[in-house]
């Protein structure tokens, strides 16, 4: 894929400010649509969009077709009839982090009341709406709405602790359950439509204000997922479905151990006998809820680190090769073209490389990884390409200020000050003139450098649990001073949509 040159932010809708504990896809997620388009931002990119599972980590998802119904708008049910305006909390939710436990009460007993409201008298058209997404997304639906419907039935436990018929998914035991729990199942997959109706909606505000969405594909699932639970002949598992080998990476400059993900690896000989059918329906239906898609730890296109599965870290592990030519060779046939973005950070190899430019997939460039003085390496602005994306940071990094301050060795921080040419203020600033003065074709930065905030608002620490995934907007961190700062610095730069954007007047 070739982007015009433009640039772009970096902001999970969950990190939106609003009214009822984590941003969604309501009025506050149409207004920074708009905020990005007075801003000069063509694109908006956000990370996995799935249901998250374990950890409230969007990249440990129960499912890589659904959509999380933690993102659906209170606001907008109630524009859609199906709740009234006293159904909404009053209490007030903290600002500037995510309490999941609460939030997830409050999404479940919000969207169980529409459901029960819809049941009951549909408001008009909206029940052949919700039929016509039924009937098109089949092909995913069914596995997810009852994967999700007898975890819920069954506390949360891993589908590996399920009674072992339905665990094993014998056709009788899964058609009586699916019977006796015709309303939980419905419940979910009313859920879905739900969220699809309300980011439809958000991606036409985009589309008209001229923004466009990139998503993220993780490499890997999560084994406690509709998609292991549902298709496990693509996985590597013995005969109770448990992994026979892990995914992670080795040590990096992330963590000294490595990184220990846990996922189960694929059975890509499987897979290739199948033309890559399952990796192709994902890839396909990552593209219909965005407009392009970054391609997580695209190493493991490659070749992929396994670890064997009682391993506490991800040390003991070794590299097996994975057949990422062929696969995207056949996601080529399938789409006529591949708008993807490959994540090649970490230890790239020659391979690597290669499989990125037979296909045309821009890799990316992080500027917190450029200021080593004794190392000039590829990151480092006078060596990026046209065919890179730029970043300040991701939301694996610290924030810029995060790292200057706190992370940077004494040599990063004078080189760092000496190239951008500073007086040792505004490093958020600095660094993201560097960004949009790159070469890079397309350049994207974190909103927590636009706001210039510190480690506080970090979104994650790979390798940690327990503070991750819950940092938030205030909503004066949507100022117009930022706005119009960074639409100056994209004007400078190249980097502004030709024209102005569509849809000045949308209310």
């Amino acid at each position: 894929m070739e982007f015009p040159r433009a640039c772009g932010v970096l902001l999970h809708p969950t990190c939106l400010p609003g009214p009822f504990g984590v941003g969604d896809l309501g009025p506050a997620a149409h207004r920074y649509v708009d905020w990005l388009a007075e801003a000069g931002a063509s694109w908006w990119q956000v990370l996995p969009l799935q249901s998250t599972g374990h950890g409230d980590s969007p990249y440990a998802a129960v499912s890589s077709f659904d959509g999380n119904p933690l993102l659906i708008s209170p606001e907008a049910l109630v524009a859609d009839g199906l709740l009234a305006p006293d159904d909404l909390p009053r209490e007030p939710f903290p600002e500037g982090r995510v309490d999941f436990g609460r939030v997830i009460d409050l999404k479940e007993r919000l969207v169980a009341l529409a459901f029960r409201r819809f049941r009951e008298q549909p408001p008009g058209g909206l029940e052949a709406r919700y039929e016509a997404f039924r009937r098109d997304n089949s092909g995913w639906l069914l596995d997810d709405a009852l994967f999700s419907a007898l975890k819920a039935a069954h506390g949360g436990a891993p589908w590996t602790e399920w009674p072992g018929p339905l665990a094993q998914r014998e056709p009788r035991a899964l058609a009586r359950w699916r019977a006796e729990h015709a309303e939980r199942v419905d419940a979910e997959e009313f859920a879905q439509f739900l969220f699809a109706r309300q980011w439809d909606a958000l991606r036409e505000r985009a589309r008209a204000r001229g923004v466009s969405v990139m998503g993220d594909l993780p490499m890997f699932v999560a084994h406690d997922s509709a998609d292991v639970w549902a298709q496990r002949e693509w996985f590597r598992l013995d005969d109770a479905g448990r992994p026979l080998a892990v995914a992670g990476v080795p040590p990096d400059y992330f963590c000294e151990d490595g990184q220990l993900w846990g996922n189960p690896v694929y059975d890509w000989d499987a897979l290739a006998g199948s033309n890559f059918r399952w990796w192709l329906d994902r890839l396909g239906r990552a593209l219909e809820l965005t407009d392009a898609a970054r391609l997580d730890h695209f190493r493991g296109f490659s070749e992929y680190w396994a670890v064997p599965p009682d391993d506490d870290t991800a040390r003991g592990g070794h590299w097996e090769p994975a057949p990422g030519r062929a696969l995207l060779a056949a996601a080529r046939e399938r789409f006529g073209g591949l708008p993807l973005v490959a994540e090649d950070l970490g230890h790239i190899t020659p391979d690597v490389i290669a499989l990125r430019q037979e296909f045309g997939l821009p890799g990316m460039a992080i500027l917190q990884f450029a200021f080593d003085p004794t190392a000039r390496g590829a990151f480092l602005p006078y060596n990026h390409r046209r065919d890179l994306v730029v970043y300040t940071g991701t939301h694996d990094n610290n924030t810029a200020r995060g790292w200057l301050e706190e992370d940077a060795t004494p040599g990063e921080r004078e080189f760092f000050w000496r190239y951008a040419d500073g007086d040792g203020s505004e490093p958020h600033w600095a660094m993201i003139r560097l960004a949009l003065a790159s070469v890079a074709d397309l350049a994207i930065v974190p909103h927590q450098d636009l706001a210039g905030l510190g480690s506080e608002a970090r979104m994650n620490a790979p390798g940690t649990t327990g503070a991750n995934w819950g940092w938030r907007l205030l909503p004066a961190q949507l100022d117009g001073a930022s706005q119009a700062r960074f639409r100056a610095l994209a004007d400078t730069y190249g980097r502004l949509p030709p024209g102005p954007p569509d849809g000045d007047n949308l209310a």
